[in-house]
């Protein structure tokens, strides 16, 4: 299935940590290049992340975000037991000596180690940036597939085109090379001195040669056949495509030098029309 290159998608998780969100736009690229902007909490995951982008893609300019945004549970304190503990035993064993001792909850929560941030578990973090970084490739995935059926059915209809004028082209062809024999003998045989019978008939053959068309309408018709198969395929076609308008712009561009009729080099044009105009659709297939 034909994919295009420019797509959008995001989407959005709930964490202990807060609410995660991902981000993935791209634009046409010659090849795949993947930028990020990630909090520092997944900084470490980028290679992964990269992994994950290139295992579904194969071109285009892709930029990567995800954010955290903390929530109510995010940076809450909470009391380390170990070092209570230790002070509860602390205090135990000072009250023989200080019976007098008293000590207050602020001053207690004073103390170096009592109170803690929430405990913060990476790999979990990160179990959930990728899950949600896949749901997103899904959308994205999906997006570029909804746009690259737009674009092959415009292909489509484009090469129907091009093999509907090569066919006019065709049954062109025989009453072109009739009105050029026709034309050569006439003034052949205004020439002051006849030419040998011979001679005359390969003066004809190398002229007729020269407007000689088939091989290009060949090659076209050719074209046409492998267009069609390659839009059909699943995996990305967007470089083959690139080649086969080359070899599509070149059998154009030879029929248009061959040309002596009116009709066959508008036709020409119009095939360098449509050409063009898959060109620009090529350019955003990945």
């Amino acid at each position: 299935m034909i994919r295009s290159m420019t797509a959008f998608a995001a989407g959005e998780r709930t964490t202990p940590w807060g609410t995660l969100g991902c981000e993935l736009r791209a634009v046409n690229h010659r090849y795949l290049e993947v930028s990020t902007r990630l909090p520092d909490e997944l900084r470490a995951l980028e290679p992964l992340l990269r992994e994950r982008v290139a295992a579904r893609l194969s071109r285009g300019k892709v930029d990567l975000a995800l954010r955290l945004r903390n929530g109510e549970a995010a940076g809450q304190l909470e009391l380390n037991e170990a070092v209570l503990d230790q002070l509860a035993t602390l205090a135990a064993s000072l009250q023989s000596r200080f019976p007098g001792l008293n000590t207050g909850l602020a001053e207690l929560m004073q103390v170096p180690g009592v109170l803690q941030a929430r405990a913060v578990d990476a790999d979990a973090m990160q179990a959930a940036a990728l899950s949600l970084l896949d749901a997103v490739l899904d959308d994205f995935v999906a997006a570029r597939e909804r746009e690259g059926a737009k674009l092959q059915a415009a292909i489509a209809e484009r090469v129907d085109g091009i093999e509907r004028i090569a066919g006019e082209v065709r049954t062109l062809v025989p009453a072109i090379r009739d009105g050029q024999r026709v034309r050569l003998e006439t003034r052949l045989a205004d020439l002051p001195q006849p030419l040998d019978p011979g001679r005359l008939e390969q003066e004809l053959v190398m002229a007729l040669q020269k407007l000689d068309v088939d091989e290009e309408l060949d090659r076209l018709d050719s074209h046409v056949d492998e267009i069609r198969r390659v839009l059909a395929q699943r995996e990305p076609v967007g470089r083959r495509l690139d080649f086969l308008l080359q070899e599509f712009n070149r059998e154009a561009n030879t029929l248009g030098s061959k040309s002596v009729d009116r009709r066959t080099s508008q036709a020409a044009v119009e095939l360098k029309v449509l050409i063009d105009q898959i060109r620009e659709q090529v350019q955003n297939i990945e």
